[in-house]
């Protein structure tokens, strides 16, 4: 099996060489190890000291986001005919000796896509991380196992596995982050997900390369879970939102009604009805609108099953 450990990088050029030859060449089951760096723009030598460090090397030339410098790495993945791709980062965060716990799984046929955890267990606890963001991460965790169906743990963690399978089916649109939309995306495509247990050093004081606050992070990923869950689930999204307008709207014009009945006026309460009306009409056209989207996601499901052999025709002859 041919594995790419793939690492995204903006402006690394302190810790880029170390991280690329801290890489193991040898592991158990793969013939083939190639460590590629994706320069999202940097402005300092990063991509230089990738290079002479042994790495392959794509540089955007401007900093286009995390979710684009990925998609970047999944395409030249399957260009270069990769059977695995591991993602990591560039400062040293992540331990590359797990990588061999990352693809196990994968290789005994087990799993389809592995993630590090950091959050599974208090024993794997980053030290150091603050309050705010650990809960914030837990948090993030919640939401996108509400919205899966399933139990996850740690769901921002770049340190990562995927199969050529995957590979092939992902389709991301985010350009700021990628790692929820993952999760989104594969679990809605019924793709076997794992979590492996890792530490992961936090490096206190350090700013962050992708989030210069928590609160502009957390609003970008919300933008981003909200479109593809609008992707993946619009007959649920649309009718979540018309059972709550119907039971609004429904109350409203029922006390409209019982008034009259009683007094044999609408006095005092043509508000109730109008805005009950209102609402029971607007609950109408998105339950409609709903069926209308959901017959345009079988066209997309469809479209992208084609794609995903497509592709696997063209880059691996398959």
């Amino acid at each position: 099996m041919n594995l790419v450990v793939a690492i995204p990088c903006l402006n690394e050029s302190e810790t880029i060489a170390t991280v690329v030859r801290s890489i193991p060449r040898n592991l158990d089951r793969v013939s083939k190890v190639v460590v590629l760096v994706i320069d999202d723009g940097s402005k300092d030598n990063t991509a230089q000291l990738a290079r002479e460090a042994g790495a392959e090397v794509v540089s955007h030339g401007v900093n286009k986001g995390l979710g684009i410098a990925f998609q970047s790495a999944v395409e030249w993945s399957l260009r270069n005919k990769m059977d695995l791709m591991v993602t990591t980062d560039g400062d040293g965060q992540f331990d590359p000796n797990d990588i061999p716990k990352l693809i196990a799984p994968i290789v005994d046929g087990r799993a389809d896509f592995v993630t590090a955890s950091r959050f599974i267990s208090d024993e794997y606890l980053p030290q150091g991380i603050p309050p705010v963001k650990l809960w914030g991460n837990r948090q993030m965790s919640k939401l996108i196992s509400s919205l899966t169906g399933s139990s996850y743990y740690d769901v921002a963690c770049g340190f990562r596995a995927y199969s050529k399978q995957c590979l092939l089916n992902l389709n991301l649109f985010g350009q700021f982050t990628y790692t929820q939309e993952v999760f989104l995306d594969l679990s809605y495509k019924r793709f076997r997900i794992q979590e492996v247990p890792s530490r992961v050093k936090y490096f206190e004081g350090r700013k962050s390369r992708m989030a210069h606050s928590i609160a502009k992070y957390a609003l970008n990923t919300s933008k981003i879970i909200g479109r593809a869950y609008l992707s993946y689930y619009p007959l649920k999204l649309f009718w979540s939102m018309a059972s709550v307008l119907f039971a609004i709207g429904g109350s409203l014009f029922a006390v409209f009604i019982a008034h009259f009945m009683q007094t044999g006026k609408f006095t005092g309460y043509l508000w109730a009805g109008f805005s009950g009306g209102f609402l029971l009409g607007t609950a109408l056209f998105l339950f409609i609108l709903g069926l209308v989207v959901e017959m345009l996601d079988r066209i997309r499901v469809n479209q992208e099953r084609s794609l995903a052999l497509l592709k696997q025709k063209v880059f691996y002859g398959e």
